[in-house]
């Protein structure tokens, strides 16, 4: 009998765990080589697993809505095709499922050998700031933190772990105030961890509602947008600028040509590469812009990739990333920014293509917007939102004086992260990126 373990992928750097969605197979089902198994979901991303062997799932080893660690064995397929033996193994494996269902259980309470790795030699354990995030809002002192165990890489406390702290002190609380006196006797207010709870609950969990309303539960990408959202501005100082830019030429050009671009490239030239190339002309003169904060070090990124914000059908907004975009032509950039776009729209894309982001560009005028003021994209320092392109009557300024024409407008805003980049950097770097679009040749080729 040969089985082959099906383990959680690596989803892109910095993902440590992802969260099981739902298994599209079961034990004693035959699967084969690439077939999807399940669907797995990130903090950034939903995806497929597909079998890396065909044969029959012999176990499943977690359940839907788990938090897994990346490597951890997920499944294990039954690679042997001798029906005899393929019988005896899932008998084997229904008598271990019992055993497996119990230990199991237990998994997410059981990591003291990895806490024990991960606090021997250097007598310090990592927190993420996520984890610290909700052990402040909670009121979870340190001491309580560092007796909570992990599930984690190396015995790190997640967020499943914190919360399932969370709720079994929400379910005890008499235990806990009986522990209190003698745990925290020689702290002068032992209760100061237990009151800021009960009103935080109280607070954001109520139960009458005046009127006539509707709740609607967030789904899950909503959730996590929403937490990205608030985190972004608790870690960055937003500040943000605006400009106007008349992108007439630029407007003319993309008539002129589009037809044929699409003609000959089989892809549309939409507005999106053409911001693109602007940017990343302008990253290169002002290269901090394109850099992330690390506590007293600013780190410059060299690659030069570029999320673009992407309305999905359901609502939700996705960034995926056009990587190495300084090494793109237009056409490039008009296949990539195509590409990303229609996977986002289908939910095809992959983790890799929402990972390693260093700038974002958002267009809000694609709703009709005329300007904005976007939330930084984390660990990002900056992220320009263009507004929609609107024709107005405009002075223009020529040596033979002044007149007045109808010229396409467009406004441009760019949020940056005060704590490295000051006002005059950020207003010069936006201000060249209007220059950049006004100053576009329009009789240039693709």
């Amino acid at each position: 009998m040969s089985m082959v373990d099906l383990i959680m992928p690596k989803l892109g750097e910095s993902i440590m765990e992802a969260t099981i969605l739902k298994w599209h197979k079961k034990p004693g089902d035959k699967v084969a080589m690439d077939e999807t198994v399940l669907d797995i979901a990130t903090d950034k991303v939903d995806s497929e697993v597909p079998s890396t062997a065909e044969g029959t799932i012999s176990e499943i080893l977690f359940k839907e809505n788990d938090v897994v660690p990346v490597g951890a064995v997920i499944a294990r397929i039954n690679t042997n095709e001798n029906v005899s033996e393929n019988n005896v193994s899932q008998q084997n494996a229904s008598a271990q499922q019992h055993e497996e269902a119990e230990v199991m259980e237990e998994v997410p309470y059981q990591p003291e050998e990895k806490k024990s790795m991960s606090n021997g030699a250097s007598g310090i354990r990592f927190y993420s700031p996520l984890v610290l995030n909700i052990a402040a809002s909670e009121g979870i002192s340190m001491n309580e933190l560092e007796n909570i165990e992990g599930t984690g890489q190396d015995g790190r406390v997640s967020k499943k772990d914190i919360m399932s702290y969370l709720e079994k002190r929400k379910n005890a609380p008499q235990s806990k105030r009986e522990q209190a006196p003698q745990t925290e006797q020689v702290q002068s207010q032992p209760a100061v961890h237990e009151v800021p709870q009960t009103t935080s609950k109280q607070e954001y969990s109520p139960t009458v509602y005046s009127g006539n309303v509707e709740i609607i539960e967030m789904d899950r990408m909503r959730r996590m947008i929403a937490k990205h959202m608030i985190d972004s501005q608790n870690a960055s100082a937003h500040v943000t600028s605006f400009t106007e830019c008349d992108v007439t030429n630029l407007v003319l050009w993309r008539e002129k040509i589009k037809k044929d671009f699409e003609k000959r490239e089989g892809e549309k030239m939409t507005f999106t590469p053409l911001f693109v190339e602007a940017v990343v002309k302008c990253i290169k003169k002002y290269p901090i812009i394109n850099s992330s904060v690390d506590g007293d070090n600013i780190v410059i990124k060299k690659d030069i990739n570029i999320g673009m914000a992407t309305a999905m059908p359901t609502g939700n907004l996705i960034v995926p990333v056009i990587k190495n975009a300084d090494q793109l032509n237009l056409t490039g950039l008009a296949k990539q920014v195509n590409g990303l776009a229609n996977a986002a729209r289908n939910n095809k894309l992959k983790p890799d293509d929402t990972a390693g982001g260093t700038f974002t560009l958002t267009n809000v005028g694609t709703f009709g917007s005329l300007m904005g003021t976007p939330i930084i994209n984390q660990p990002q320092v900056a992220i320009l939102a263009v507004g929609a392109i609107k024709k107005r009557p405009v002075v223009i300024e020529s040596e033979q004086g002044d007149s007045i024409a109808i010229r396409h407008m467009m406004y441009l805003s760019l949020s940056y992260d005060h704590r490295i980049i000051d006002g005059a950097l950020g207003s010069t770097f936006l201000n060249a990126v209007a220059k950049e679009l006004e100053n576009f040749d329009g009789k240039r080729g693709f």
